[in-house]
C-alpha cells in the first residue's frame, strides 16, 4: 500500500518470546502494507528474531540494544527462555535501566509510532518528549485485560486479596460474569507483588495504559466485544484492534517420521497435546494426563517438556510399561515438534492444550477441537473465553485447590467433544468450533483488519 509509505514504526517488546512472537506477527503484518519497522531486541535474540521477521523486505531492520549489567543476571543471557523467575524480575531491572539508550535511539530514528510491551513504563513519556506517539500492545486477551489490569482492580490503592480475584473487578460487564478458582486467583497475585521495590507487573501494565497514546489489542469486536468496551470505559482512551493476528502458514512439511506415524489413522481421529516450551507438568500430572488420553481409546500424540534432563524425567514420569501397552497408538515425545504442521494434518482432529492465544487460533484454524487445561497467569481466562463465551470447546475441570487433575477428568473432557458428538454438549461445541474455524481462516476479513489498523494509524499520525 503506497498511502503507507511514509509510515514509520519502532517494536520494542519484552525480551520473552512469548512477548516477541506477537511483535513479529503485527511486524509482518504491517511491513507488508509498507510501513517501515524497526524492531529492538537485545543482541542474543536477533538471530531467532530474524527467522521470522521479514528482514528481507528493505524497510524493515533490527536494532540491537545492550543490556546493562545487574548483579544476579548472567551477561549474555537476555531473554526469558533462559532464566529462573528471579531472573526474569532482574531483567526488567535492567530494562529500566536502558531508558537513555533507548531515548538515544529514538531520537536518533524519530518514528511516528512505538509500539511498547508492558515492562516499560517509562516509555510513553520518553516517546511524548520527542513527539512520537506509544502504543502499548497487549500480547493479552482483551478478557485477561478486563479481569486483571484495569483500575478498577486497585479502586482504594490496596492490591487485591485471594478472595477479590476469585470475582471480576467493580463494573465488569455482568452478563460475561467470570469466577476463578482458589488456585487460578493464587496464581494472579504474583501481579501484585512489588520486585526489588520497584514495579509490580500490574503497576507497569495499568501505567503504560494509562499514559500511552492508545492500546493495540490483538482481538475483535466479534469475539471479545463486552470487555473491549469495558477497557476503554476504564481508560478513557482509544483502543485500537488488529483482529486475532491469523499466523501464515507454516514453509516446508512436517518431518516424515511424524508424518508416517499420522497417516496410518483415520481422518481427525487423532488427539495431539501440547503445552507449549515454558510449561512444566509435574510427574504425578502426567500420569494422569497420559493415563485419561489413553482411556478414550483414540490415537494420541503428546509432546512434554522438562526444565532438564528430559529423557530421563519422561522414563520416570510415565507409568510402568506404559509405552509398550500402547502398541503404536500413542506416542510421547519430548522436545519442539512442528507444532502448525501437525495441526494441520488431516488425521489430527483435537488439541490438548495449555490455552495460549496462538495455540487456540492455529487449533480453531485448522479444524481441530479444543481441550483447554489452562497452567498459569492469562490461559486461565483465555480458556473461560472459549469455553464460557465462544462455545467452541471444553475446558478440563480441576481441584479448587492446588489445579489439579484426574485421567477421568481428562477422559471426559476429550470424549465431549471427541466421541459424544451427537449429544449435548459436544454437538454445540462442534457448531461454534465450524463457526470460528470459518471467520479464521477468511482472508477478505483478516486483510480488512490490518488494512483498517494502517488507516487509524496514518490518521493519526499525519492528521
Amino acid at each position: 500500500m503506497d498511502s503507507a509509505r511514509e509510515l514509520h514504526v519502532v517494536m520494542f517488546p519484552f525480551f520473552a518470546f512469548g512477548h516477541i512472537s506477537p511483535f513479529i506477527q503485527l511486524s509482518n503484518k504491517l511491513s507488508s502494507h509498507g510501513v517501515q519497522v524497526s524492531f529492538f531486541s537485545a543482541p542474543g535474540n536477533i538471530q531467532r528474531i530474524s527467522l521470522s521477521l521479514n528482514t528481507s523486505l528493505p524497510h524493515v531492520q533490527i536494532i540491537p540494544l545492550k543490556i546493562p549489567a545487574v548483579d544476579g543476571l548472567p551477561v549474555g543471557v537476555e531473554s526469558t527462555a533462559d532464566m529462573t523467575p528471579t531472573m526474569a524480575e532482574l531483567l526488567k531491572k535492567a530494562l529500566d535501566q536502558m531508558q537513555p539508550q533507548v531515548e538515544s535511539v529514538l531520537a536518533d530514528l524519530k518514528p511516528h509510532f512505538v509500539f511498547h510491551d508492558f515492562a516499560q513504563p517509562w516509555l510513553p513519556s520518553i516517546a511524548d518528549k520527542l513527539g512520537i506517539k506509544s502504543l502499548f500492545f497487549s500480547v493479552f486477551s482483551a478478557l485477561s485485560s478486563a479481569y486483571c489490569t484495569v483500575p478498577a482492580r486497585k479502586p482504594t490503592g490496596e492490591s487485591p486479596t485471594l478472595n477479590d480475584l476469585k470475582k471480576p473487578p467493580p463494573g465488569f460487564p455482568s452478563d460475561f460474569n467470570k469466577t476463578m478458582t482458589t488456585h487460578q486467583a493464587r496464581d494472579m497475585l504474583y501481579l501484585f507483588k512489588i520486585f526489588h521495590g520497584n514495579y509490580s507487573v500490574y503497576d507497569r501494565v495499568v501505567t503504560c495504559m494509562k499514559a500511552c497514546s492508545a492500546i493495540v489489542i490483538k482481538t475483535c469486536n466479534e469475539i471479545e466485544g463486552p470487555y473491549i468496551e469495558y477497557v476503554k470505559a476504564q481508560f478513557g482512551k482509544p483502543v485500537l484492534l488488529l483482529g486475532p493476528l491469523i499466523p501464515n502458514p507454516p514453509t516446508g512439511v512436517l518431518e516424515e517420521k511424524w508424518a508416517e506415524w499420522l497417516d496410518q489413522f483415520p481422518k481427525k481421529s487423532v488427539i495431539f497435546c501440547s503445552f507449549g516450551s515454558e510449561t512444566f507438568l509435574e510427574d504425578e500430572q502426567i500420569k494422569e494426563l497420559v493415563l485419561g488420553l489413553a482411556s478414550t481409546g483414540l490415537p494420541f500424540f503428546v509432546v512434554l517438556n522438562f526444565e532438564a534432563n528430559a529423557k530421563k524425567r519422561l522414563a520416570s514420569a510415565l507409568p510402568e510399561g506404559f509405552e509398550e501397552r500402547l502398541q503404536g497408538k500413542g506416542v510421547v515425545h519430548t522436545g519442539w515438534v512442528q507444532q502448525q504442521h501437525i495441526l494441520a494434518h488431516d488425521n489430527v482432529g483435537c488439541f490438548v492444550c495449555h490455552s495460549g492465544l496462538s495455540s487456540i487460533t492455529e487449533a480453531l484454524m485448522n479444524d481441530c477441537q479444543l481441550v483447554l487445561l489452562p497452567q498459569k497467569g492469562d490461559q486461565f481466562l483465555n480458556a473461560k473465553l472459549v469455553d464460557e463465551d465462544m462455545k467452541a470447546g471444553v475446558e478440563v475441570r480441576t481441584n479448587d485447590e492446588n489445579g489439579s487433575f484426574k485421567k477421568e477428568d481428562i477422559h471426559k473432557a476429550v470424549k465431549t467433544v471427541m466421541v459424544d458428538v451427537d449429544e449435548e454438549p459436544g454437538r454445540t461445541i462442534r457448531a461454534n468450533n465450524d463457526k470460528w474455524r470459518k471467520f479464521m481462516v477468511d482472508k477478505e476479513i483478516h486483510e480488512g483488519f490490518v488494512k483498517d489498523f494502517v488507516k487509524e494509524m496514518k490518521e493519526m499520525a499525519l492528521g
